[in-house]
């Protein structure tokens, strides 16, 4: 469920004179349908609108925060949500660029869609005349025989267009090819849109620019099938300014479960946002105001050293997303590792999940603390290590070490865990069976 505290925080900003105007400044309108017709609507009567997210994973990440970022500024704009969670086409997964996906279990998806529901349920709101409404494809899939499917929906594409469509045409060029279950995941995802079209008078859809395809195949049936139009809003691939893919390190995404990415590590993810970048993701992640975005612009530009734009993004998305009492664990953390801290005041999930992400080693509980310099590759030798601890440059638990043949025993804190340092800055976790 939501957190009504956090909710309550969040509100467009009223400095402009349309939800369409403030998500096309924030950056999140890549691609659209006719651009006047969809600012008219917006800014009329309610109307209902979806985003789709498959489970193919058990945890959503940060690209499909955009979506639900997106989804709750429509919401606060007096929108009525739907949020679709695919136990359907989370069976088949949406055709990636360069090989075939692996096909869960039916098991296996259907707990997903459980997690996901969970995680949905939380960025937008569950009270008033707008509240959200979870709905999963399976319920409208499931019944359908192979030969309905075939004569109510698979007769309106044609399969010159469904070639056509990035995604597809992607695959066709790589030496994978495409299998008949991914091609026809666009005819899917369009019945998904005639659905919710027909029984919740859905209009308009939201996803990512790569889905375009996918996106006006709903908006191509709806027109075929009940003559009538229909919407949709893709939004940019988010990267880097050096062209790198946004949210990825090392093949890694960074995921909204916290027991997949820690409240620490997604912490220290947005403090580490580079300055070129900083300011899209205040607009795209966050509820500040034109006002104090363009604020923190002004200080990235005269004062970048003291990177209150980064530490303000990371507040805003790591409470956003794991609350308040996780966001100030991780700043504590942060802190009483470099030695503004006290280590013993850390919870232990808190102390463990940011080891975790440092250099480290697991370790017997009598170890020589030269040992470990070398374990950890804070130095590259013993002789190093000796060296470093006379000249005074290394720490245990913050507390310098002031012998080359100190050990770990005596300094293990609560947990089983101890904090290396060399310097002021360069840190690794130890873990002592």
């Amino acid at each position: 469920m939501s957190d009504p505290a956090i909710l309550a925080l969040q509100a467009n900003d009223p400095t402009f004179d349309d939800v369409w105007e403030e998500i096309s400044w924030r950056g999140l309108v890549q691609v659209s349908t006719d651009a006047a017709e969809l600012r008219a609507l917006l800014a009329g009567p309610p109307v209902t609108y979806y985003c789709g997210f498959d489970p193919t994973a058990p945890s959503l990440h940060l690209g499909n925060l955009v979506q639900l970022l997106l989804m709750r500024r429509l919401q606060l704009a007096g929108h009525r949500p739907l949020g679709l969670v695919g136990g359907s086409t989370g069976l088949i997964g949406d055709p990636r660029p360069t090989a075939e996906r692996t096909l869960n279990s039916r098991d296996v998806v259907n707990e997903w869609v459980g997690y996901l529901q969970a995680q949905v349920s939380r960025f937008l709101s569950s009270e008033g005349e707008n509240a959200v409404t979870l709905v999963n494809n399976l319920d409208w899939t499931s019944p359908l025989s192979a030969i309905d499917f075939l004569r109510d929906i698979g007769k309106y594409f044609r399969v010159g267009s469904m070639l056509k469509k990035d995604a597809v045409s992607a695959r066709l060029n790589s030496d994978a090819g495409i299998s008949y279950t991914e091609f026809s995941y666009q005819v899917l995802q369009g019945m998904d849109f005639l659905e919710l079209f027909r029984t919740h008078g859905c209009v308009l859809q939201t996803g990512g620019s790569d889905q375009w395809g996918n996106l006006t195949s709903g908006i191509d049936l709806i027109r075929k099938a009940e003559g009538e139009g229909a919407h949709a809003i893709g939004t940019p691939l988010i990267t880097n300014s050096d062209g790198t893919k946004f949210g990825k390190s090392e093949g890694n995404a960074v995921w909204l479960d916290p027991t997949l990415t820690s409240p620490y590590a997604f912490y220290q993810f947005w403090l580490n946002t580079d300055d070129a970048d900083v300011i899209n993701r205040l607009k795209v992640f966050t509820f500040l105001t034109r006002a104090e975005i363009e604020e923190l612009e002004a200080a990235v530009a005269t004062e970048p050293f003291k990177r209150l734009a980064q530490r303000t993004l990371a507040v805003s998305v790591t409470s956003l997303v794991h609350g308040h009492n996780a966001t100030d664990a991780a700043i504590q953390a942060a802190h009483a590792l470099f030695g503004q801290g006290d280590l013993a005041d850390l919870d232990e999930a808190t102390l463990e999940a940011a080891l975790r992400e440092l250099p480290n080693t697991t370790t017997a509980p009598r170890a020589p603390v030269v040992q470990l310099l070398v374990d950890t590759g804070l130095t590259a030798s013993l002789s190093e290590a000796r060296r470093a601890i006379s000249q005074g440059g290394v720490y245990l638990n913050n507390v310098k070490v002031l012998s080359d043949d100190q050990t770990i025993e005596g300094a293990v804190l609560p947990g089983g865990v101890a904090v290396l340092r060399r310097g002021k800055k360069t840190l690794a976790g130890v873990f002592v069976q």
